[in-house]
């Protein structure tokens, strides 16, 4: 990687020319300047952006924190946040929760440490004392909060949806896998569809707790409900992935899906569309979701006028094969 020294070199000039071509700082004549970015391109130098905001005292770095970045789903939101970030030249600090509140602390304080000018978090708790002392902005992803910005996708509509379908394609013994208690966008979900199945006739309903999306507790959460339901002809799961272990799960028990037991997901991660048979479930337009967040942030930060703190876009049912067909 090249240095300002060697850029200095191949320019002609002093180090202290390029650093005033860089920051846009003192008069540099228009020969001068071109010669420098000439050499800057050639060598292809990439100015220390960390170094660069605090001689600046004005940064371009964003503070980005996701809770599993192993689950498919939450990339999608960092696309879209990194996408509209680079149009608008800034860059990202990126930072994996684990959802440990002690990892998501000391991932604050990093960004802080950064001069990061603003935060995305998809945080299990936007209470939280960490966020309510910043002195910058907060846009919540895929979370919802009370006084902060957010953008989110409509769980309690999704929810709904899932077990409309799930009524109208014949099952009758439903299980719902309830998210983790902490995470709204997750109870929402739950609410939702308890509002459809608490007025179906002829249908009853037990629910499984979930105390995390990962995939381990994936696993366990799908034995446990199959042990303990074993005659459940309808599931709806918290997440796509552990839609997918249920889906893994049913077809070890010997289970014909969707003819002995129907399945139901939530997100539509690339995933859910590859398993056998694909599942069916309700999309969440993370990518974009991801977009809408950097969007209003960047709004935030450049203060510009801004319309509208809450953001919620729409969500919509993926028939696939782990449901029944009706006309």
């Amino acid at each position: 990687m090249a240095t300002i020294k060697e850029v200095a070199k191949q320019a002609g000039v002093s180090v202290a020319t390029v650093s005033r071509v860089l920051n846009e700082t003192g008069y540099v004549h228009e020969d001068t300047r071109a010669k420098v970015n000439q050499a800057i391109q050639h060598l292809h130098y990439t100015p220390n952006e960390v170094a660069r905001s605090l001689f600046k005292r004005k940064s371009k770095l964003i503070g980005l924190l996701l809770p599993d970045i192993t689950n498919p789903y939450f990339p999608e939101l960092a696309r879209g946040v990194e996408d509209r970030m680079q149009e608008s030249n800034y860059r990202l600090i990126f930072g994996n929760s684990d959802e440990d509140e002690h990892k998501e602390r000391d991932y604050i304080q990093t960004f802080v440490q950064n001069n990061v000018v603003g935060v995305i978090s998809s945080t299990n708790d936007p209470n939280a004392v960490s966020y309510s002392k910043l002195k910058i902005p907060v846009v919540f992803l895929d979370r919802t909060s009370d006084d902060k910005p957010s953008v989110f996708a409509d769980g309690r509509e999704g929810g709904r949806i899932a077990a409309q379908e799930m009524v109208r394609r014949g099952s009758r013994g439903i299980v719902i896998q309830r998210g983790p208690q902490q995470v709204r966008p997750a109870q929402d979900r739950f609410l939702g569809a308890m509002e459809v199945l608490e007025s179906a006739p002829g249908v009853t309903v037990d629910i499984m707790q979930n105390a995390s999306f990962s995939y381990n507790e994936a696993v366990q959460g799908a034995k446990e409900l199959f042990e303990k339901f074993p005659q459940t002809d309808g599931i709806i799961a918290s997440n796509d992935i552990a839609g997918a272990a249920l889906l893994h799960e049913a077809l070890r028990l010997n289970k014909r899906i969707p003819e002995d037991v129907q399945i139901i997901g939530f997100d539509d991660i690339p995933l859910s569309s590859l398993v056998y048979p694909p599942l069916s479930t309700i999309r969440q337009p993370a990518y974009e979701m991801g977009r809408e967040a950097a969007e209003l942030l960047i709004q935030f930060i450049e203060n510009n006028l801004v319309a509208q703190h809450k953001i919620q876009l729409p969500v919509s049912f993926m028939e696939r094969g782990t449901t029944r067909k009706v006309d």
